[in-house]
């Protein structure tokens, strides 16, 4: 793929003349980074499947807090709407977001 890529540089270089010649270098060279980057990890890869290393797996561990706050959330907002009206939601709401600002703010430190 770089020597296609080359030689239509080259070829775009001649219809195009030099005072392109910058951002056609520029092009190719991003192009072959991309390549070679795409050609190491496929090798990288390739070696931690023989070595038996396998990639970490995400950390899934905020998806309860979120689910446990919308779930919490629903009858707050009735309870607190019916009983205090607007003030009352603000005040639910916004604990909740605390909660969950603070439980981000504390994964972010570990």
């Amino acid at each position: 793929m770089p020597r296609e890529d080359l030689r239509a540089t080259l070829e775009a270089r001649r219809d195009l003349g030099p005072e392109y010649e910058d951002a056609l270098v520029d092009s190719f060279l991003e192009k072959l980074d991309s390549e070679i980057t795409a050609r190491v990890r496929a090798e990288v890869a390739v070696h931690q499947s023989k070595a038996g290393v396998k990639p970490p797996k995400p950390d899934n561990s905020h998806i309860p807090v979120a689910l446990g706050s919308l779930g919490i959330a629903i009858p707050l907002t009735a309870i607190a709407a019916g009983n205090a009206g607007t003030p009352g939601l603000f005040l639910a709401w916004g604990g909740i977001v605390l909660i969950n600002l603070a439980y981000a703010l504390g994964r972010r430190r570990n």
